[in-house]
């Protein structure tokens, strides 16, 4: 597929880039840029947005259309969609709403079938989020994360990178960067360290996050102690990352698994 196909749509105020490629009866809306080499396949629509160069929007897919919120009045807001990401067939990327404006999504994501992003979120680079997920508004997710089928993540909840969550998991609360979770409600089953090797962090600093969570979560300490000691005593930047991410969380940080429920596996 090459151009613009002669069924397709394309608002005047839109631009399009000669590389892109638009599908048979897609809709291009208002205030669009699409980027070099993106295809938009049939029937999809994308308004409101800025796509950069090289995604792939499947057929039916939703790109920056209206969120989904009562208190949304038609303001000229957008969606923002970085380079080489993957949107499958029935996604939804809604736009901001009046409260921030603008929902922001990084490069290399893939969004597969039927899962929705709400208003609003900000998601990373490299973020992999399976078929039927719902993330409701205001989320944040963290680099290289990665968010199992049918998961349902509470507006205002903070993931961050590299976490991995499991099939099914209900998340209320916020997830530090590195971990796993599972369960409605989630918790903590320890950390993805598939993750991080994939990521290439040394042994030293997988030891280091190691010792961090065991800190954090499983010695019992009260929990302004144990970041107070890895803030003072850790050299590591990502002990760091999490003990920022803990110190600045409003929703309350996911606790760990306990007993049978803390050996059960973490599936996507």
């Amino acid at each position: 597929m090459s151009g613009i196909h002669p069924s397709a749509v394309v608002h005047p105020s839109s631009k399009i880039a000669p590389s892109a490629a638009i599908g048979p009866y897609a809709v291009i809306g208002e205030e669009t840029f699409i980027g070099a080499g993106t295809t938009v396949g049939a029937h999809a629509v994308v308004e409101f947005a800025t796509v950069g160069k090289n995604n792939r929007i499947h057929p039916g897919s939703y790109v920056g259309t209206p969120p989904q919120d009562l208190k949304y009045a038609g303001e000229r807001t957008r969606l923002t969609l970085g380079d080489n990401n993957t949107v499958r067939e029935c996604v939804t990327l809604n736009r901001g709403t009046a409260a921030t404006g603008e929902t922001r999504i990084g490069s290399g994501c893939l969004f597969m079938a039927n899962s929705h992003v709400a208003h609003d979120c900000r998601i990373g680079n490299g973020v992999i989020v399976v078929n039927s997920v719902g993330i409701a508004g205001h989320v944040e997710i963290g680099d290289f994360t990665v968010v199992g089928g049918i998961v349902g993540i509470h507006q205002f909840a903070r993931i961050g990178r590299y976490c991995m969550l499991g099939g099914g998991s209900m998340v209320n609360m916020d997830i530090p960067s590195f971990c796993m979770c599972q369960g409605d409600r989630a918790k903590l089953r320890g950390l993805n360290l598939l993750g991080m090797r994939r990521a290439g962090l040394s042994r030293e600093t997988v030891a280091a996050i190691k010792d961090a969570y065991k800190t954090l979560f499983l010695s019992g300490a009260p929990r302004e102690a144990a970041l107070a000691q890895l803030k003072a005593g850790s050299p590591f930047p990502e002990v760091q990352e999490m003990v920022s991410f803990i110190e600045r969380s409003k929703r309350g940080i996911t606790r760990p698994a306990v007993g049978e429920e803390a050996q059960e596996e973490v599936t996507l």
